[in-house]
């Protein structure tokens, strides 16, 4: 295993001109988008996270369920900070954002779905609601998704924020294979929690 296998690349595959990237959370999003994929005519990037594998979520009772390519969706509302995440991220920001929850802080989810194309309409709209931003992504944080998301915001949505846009990524090294190390290097819930809860008192 170690980075052969665990390594997060879907920053290599989003830089590619003309190369649509999907890294859905949500079982009813990966079908819906695995269905677009398959029927849009130009070459696209699949992602699956091995660790969602486990999970169960609902799937529509619809017989041509299709979920548009390129479209984020808000998993949880919230007006207190805006939490960025897409594929296994998603996992741990909405348990971040219950456990914020809890003390009166509330957090909007953003679940990106796409990494290409953007959704920018969708990240200017939540970072211009909340006006504090996290992104978080298990990628490398240097050259990852969040960066991009981050210039978007900066770029297009600079007066509204209340803070500086932070983003949580792992750290810049290969993912190491020990599992003491491995745990180290990635984020989690209370990773995340924490962060908000800086932004959210900024």
């Amino acid at each position: 295993v170690a980075a052969q296998h665990s390594q997060d690349y879907s920053a290599w595959y989003a830089q590619i001109p003309g190369l649509k990237v999907d890294s859905p959370y949500f079982a009813a999003d990966a079908k819906g988008l695995l269905k677009a994929a398959i029927r849009d005519p130009n070459p696209i990037v699949f992602l699956e996270h091995e660790m969602m594998y486990g999970h169960e979520f609902d799937i529509p009772d619809v017989e041509d369920w299709v979920v548009p390519i390129g479209k984020a969706k808000i998993a949880r509302a919230g007006s207190d900070v805006t939490i960025v995440a897409w594929s296994m991220g998603m996992d741990y920001a909405l348990k971040a954002a219950e456990a914020l929850a809890k003390d009166g802080i509330e957090a909007a989810v953003l679940d990106l779905r796409s990494l290409a194309p953007l959704d920018r309409a969708a990240v200017l709209t939540v970072a211009k609601h909340c006006g504090r931003v996290l992104i978080v992504h298990e990628d490398a944080r240097t050259g990852g998704i969040g960066e991009s998301v981050a210039a978007v915001i900066q770029e297009e949505a600079f007066e509204w924020l209340d803070a500086p846009v932070r983003v949580l990524g792992a750290l810049d090294t290969p993912v190491p294979y020990a599992p003491p190390l491995e745990e180290f290097y990635l984020m989690n819930a209370s990773d995340i929690e924490r962060a908000a809860r800086l932004l959210a008192a900024y």
